[in-house]
């Protein structure tokens, strides 16, 4: 077997599930909130192979074993290892509607760990009563009064408490206090996670935690800039020129390993059908 057959096929997987998640980036582009995927490629480890028929050697008590001759060192592949998604701001658009959200992050600590800064979301409730996270503020107000997203997830005070209004009109201050005919109806809940990474995609611009992990109150973090836009709401970070670059050199890289692929398979043909013939 040719020692770069599997290598060329492990690259052309990669690359595929880099082109599909590039694609889903590029079709996300206008959605609001939206956090473009990074891919992380990773190397196979690499294996030393040893030639069988070895010389023989002698040993102490006189019999006599095989030396492993080494041919050299064998690349398994590459494999796309994850989709992390980049979770920078986007940029806001205005809409003009009262339940229109956007969270305009300033400054935020740096994880010492990581050395990348940390990240603010919208805490929601699902259908089964689990927290969840979002920066798509495009929520409404459901036939009960509660904000919710367009999903039916309730959106969260900072308190951990649905939000209830008597209608859509309500002002909502830079510091996310909710105020309706005077009264303060609570903050909206924003959760800080000092390392985003951790969080899990669901779809719909949901992110779940890990289990067990309990992300912070945004507003007793110190140094944790940010405000709250109303009649806002946070593009995509999906950057459509870079991308459709990224796009495009996926492909020719599958391209590249394609035509060395069936060069393997025209050398293979040429083996059996013609070094392998017996006269």
């Amino acid at each position: 077997m040719f020692r770069g057959f599997y290598t060329v096929a492990t690259g052309m997987l990669a690359q595929q599930r880099k082109t599909e998640m590039l694609t889903n980036n590029m079709s996300n582009v206008n959605t609001p909130g939206f956090k473009a995927d990074q891919a992380s490629m990773r190397a196979f480890p690499e294996m030393l192979l040893s030639s069988l028929g070895g010389s023989k050697v002698p040993t102490q008590n006189g019999l006599s074993s095989t030396r492993m001759t080494p041919v050299g060192g064998l690349n398994t592949g590459v494999y796309m290892q994850e989709a992390v998604p980049l979770f920078t701001q986007g940029d806001l658009r205005e809409t003009g509607l009262s339940t229109d959200l956007a969270i305009l992050q300033g400054d935020l600590p740096i994880n010492e760990e990581t050395g990348i800064p940390g990240a603010l979301f919208f805490t929601l409730e699902n259908e089964d009563g689990a927290d969840r996270y979002t920066r798509n503020g495009n929520f409404a107000l459901d036939a009960d009064g509660f904000l919710t997203t367009p999903g039916g997830h309730y959106v969260l005070d900072e308190n951990g408490a649905r939000i209830e209004l008597e209608n859509d009109r309500f002002e909502v201050t830079d510091g996310g206090q909710i105020v309706q005919n005077g009264v303060n109806i609570g903050r909206i809940g924003v959760a800080y996670s000092d390392d985003p990474r951790v969080l899990v995609k669901e779809g719909d611009e949901l992110y779940r935690a890990p289990e067990g992990t309990v992300f912070e109150n945004a507003y007793n973090v110190a140094d944790a800039g940010f405000s709250m836009n109303q009649g806002s709401l946070e593009r995509s970070n999906v950057d459509s020129a870079r991308t459709m670059t990224d796009l495009m050199t996926s492909y020719r890289s599958f391209e590249a390993n394609q035509k060395v692929l069936q060069a393997y398979d025209r050398s293979m043909e040429k083996a059996v059908n013609e070094v392998g013939r017996l006269n």
